[in-house]
């Protein structure tokens, strides 16, 4: 039977759920969670989405994200995709990991924003020993926004929901805590997890709209790094590496651009080397201190 085609929006906000084949846990060890929510930031940062809430449980995770713009398909398929790869070579496997492509549901009102949210942070309530304390829960946003641990990854936008719960952060915190044991009834459960999509949710956030051109980028980065433009055309050059590397970056993270048109752009490189070079150019924007804030850099020049 042919999949069903899924329903996206780029204003949209998702709830994201992943689970892995019956046999097998998605997570074995806290080192398996701490890589999962790496490659988190990592696509949070390439595709510029933001992250309103996460749950990793042993055999699922839930994500809260933003799309701002972005198809959330090719976000999910990076995360899940480099995840698997790295379980498979630690665990000595091979074969699928997920149950099948991630579940996606649209959120399409305030109310079940906020319903969502608290679900989400509730899921440790499960787990023997944070039945009454789900914030002590390391690998839940739950003890960030309430502001009972810190978000060592960075990877948390939690004002935004938080501004539903009350008109101060103190009191916002309370409200929202003391709401979240109220998410644990097994209709409410049954009604987020398998309620049908929506078309789309739309509300007063600021959505980037990713119309920017090959022409706006190539212009940005040869501007930044003090090349010419031609010398992007050189395929082989070590010299240009990071400005190939931020480059394919940008062009694949607010351009959408296919990797053919990045190919041809750039001295008819490989899908493998646009890969590659893609996967230095994160490590760039994540490691060094002069590229760290590039994506928002371009975003305030152009958009």
């Amino acid at each position: 039977m042919a999949r069903t085609e899924r329903l996206k929006a780029p204003d949209a906000i998702f709830h994201i759920m992943c689970k892995s084949i019956s046999e097998v846990d998605l997570f074995r060890s806290s080192e398996d969670k701490e890589k999962y929510l790496s490659l988190v930031k990592k696509y949070k940062k390439l595709y510029n989405v933001k992250i309103y809430g996460y749950c990793l449980m042993d055999n699922h995770a839930h994500l809260l994200v933003d799309a701002n713009g972005a198809d959330i398909s090719k976000v999910m398929h990076g995360i899940n995709f480099s995840y698997a790869m790295y379980f498979n070579k630690k665990h000595e496997r091979e074969g699928h990991l997920f149950k099948d492509r991630f579940k996606s549901i649209i959120i399409d009102n305030d109310q079940y924003l906020k319903t969502v949210s608290l679900y989400i942070h509730n899921n440790p309530t499960d787990i023997c020993g944070f039945k009454d304390c789900p914030e002590k829960y390391a690998f839940s946003s739950l003890g960030i926004y309430i502001g009972k641990k810190r978000d060592h990854f960075n990877i948390v936008d939690y004002g935004f929901v938080l501004g539903f719960f009350g008109n101060s952060l103190n009191a916002a915190r309370k409200n929202y805590y003391s709401l979240v044991f109220g998410c644990n009834d097994e209709k409410l459960k049954e009604e987020i997890e398998f309620k049908d999509e929506k078309t789309e949710y739309r509300s007063g956030r600021n959505i980037l709209f990713r119309n920017f051109t090959l022409e706006d980028i190539i212009e940005f980065i040869t501007s930044k790094m003090n090349i010419s433009k031609i010398l992007l055309n050189i395929k082989y050059s070590r010299k240009l590496v990071h400005a190939k590397a931020l480059t394919i970056v940008l062009m694949r993270s607010l351009g959408n651009f296919k990797s053919s048109v990045i190919s041809g752009v750039l001295g008819n490189i490989t899908q493998a080397r646009i890969s590659k070079l893609s996967s230095f150019g994160i490590e760039l924007i994540l490691t060094e201190k002069k590229f760290e804030n590039i994506i928002e850099e371009f975003i305030k020049c152009y958009a």
